[in-house]
């Protein structure tokens, strides 16, 4: 099965063809730091078999933070418990490349201090219930270099590559979005403008790590609101990226205020008619592309995996609430188990109530049993 052989991207070599999307944990302390509870999940998801691990949401800068025990890579005083992060995931035979984050205006002022989450324009968010402060051109160049420096912590702490958040809303989206990007500067106006910011971060991040050092990116194909990204624009940004030097795009789609069925996290996909709903856009990624595509989004069977993979639809396989409830998933698939067990029910979605994020169908089955 080409499911199981093996990929490179630049420096890391995969043995098999499935990733770990970003999945945030709120396993990290409250300030940030790395905990020997998240030291474990990643362990075992290394041990479970896939070929990369893409870590939670890090933080960059922390007019950012969009969830609270985030992980967090925007001082020094981090690199210290990350490192003993990676350490532990290569000695149990893993790859562990961490996802670079600012949420913008999708953060509550409850997790800034009280201050207003900042965005390229004031463009109210109606599920935060906010209204973004303007950035100004000196903060937003501070934010840049804020990505440079988190990529060289990550480099230092023995990660094998980096990915930059730049789908579902976040602030790389936003700058990218004609819906949330209302400026007429250097950053906003038209298309061209509108990429400036990624274009500056993604040159920040190489002048700190090299172009040796993988760094790739989760782009939304299409943000399912009126006046948001678009796949045929989103096909230019990623030409631009290719051109840049770009080492992998994972394609994605929805911010948090699109429609219930158009967000990233689906729920009930129970048939394999329902899986892999972003696989339309990956297919037009591999056609008009020759960079490495990663396709996340509901995909829960082994068989439809491979199917995308055999049709060239994508290169690699992402998964992320199977492997909240299945962390060896992988390991299981390789011996032929068909169907994750997870039901797309988003109960582990309810971050602000859950202590961590977890899958709530194995603990109401667990009461079940003791009863």
């Amino acid at each position: 099965m080409k499911l199981f052989t093996p990929f490179e991207i630049k420096t890391i070599k995969m043995p098999n063809r499935i990733v770990r999307s970003a999945t945030y944990e709120k396993m990290a302390d409250e300030d940030g730091f790395v905990t020997e509870q998240l030291i474990n999940l990643y362990v075992n998801l290394a041990k479970g078999g896939a070929g990369l691990i893409i870590t939670g949401n890090a933080l960059v800068h922390i007019s950012g933070r969009s969830a609270p025990k985030m992980l967090c890579i925007h001082n020094d005083f981090y690199i210290d418990g990350l490192k003993k992060l990676t350490s532990a995931v290569h000695q149990a035979g893993g790859r562990i490349i961490i996802q670079l984050s600012h949420g913008g205006r999708q953060c509550a002022s409850l997790f800034l201090g009280g201050d207003k989450p900042v965005a390229p324009s004031e463009v109210y968010e109606p599920v935060y219930k906010v209204m973004p402060r303007e950035l100004k051109q000196e903060e937003i160049w501070e934010i840049i270099e804020s990505f440079g420096k988190a990529a060289r912590r990550a480099k230092t702490a023995g990660f094998d590559g980096i990915q930059i958040h730049g789908a579902h809303g976040y602030l790389v989206n936003q700058f990218l979005s004609p819906y949330t990007n209302k400026r007429n500067d250097y950053w906003g106006g038209d298309e061209e403008r509108r990429f400036h910011f990624l274009e500056e971060v993604y040159q920040s991040i190489t002048d700190n790590v090299g172009y040796d050092f993988p760094v790739m990116i989760k782009l939304n194909a299409c943000d399912f609101v009126e006046k948001g990204l678009t796949l045929e624009e989103s096909l230019r940004i990623a030409k631009r990226l290719e051109n840049l030097g770009i080492d992998a795009i994972e394609v994605s789609g929805g911010i948090v205020e699109s429609k219930l069925e158009e967000r990233p996290v689906r729920m009930n996909i129970d048939s394999p008619k329902k899986e892999a709903y972003f696989r339309e856009f990956s297919r037009e990624f591999k056609k008009n592309l020759n960079v490495p595509i990663m396709l996340v989004g509901g995909i829960r069977s082994r068989s439809v995996a491979e199917d995308i993979l055999q049709k060239n639809d994508a290169d690699l396989i992402s998964l992320s609430r199977p492997l909240i409830r299945e962390p060896d998933l992988p390991k299981k698939w390789m011996k032929g188990k068909e169907t994750a067990d997870c039901i797309s029910c988003n109960g582990c979605m309810r971050f602000i109530k859950l202590d961590y994020v977890k899958c709530v169908q194995i603990e109401k089955e667990g009461r079940k049993r003791q009863k």
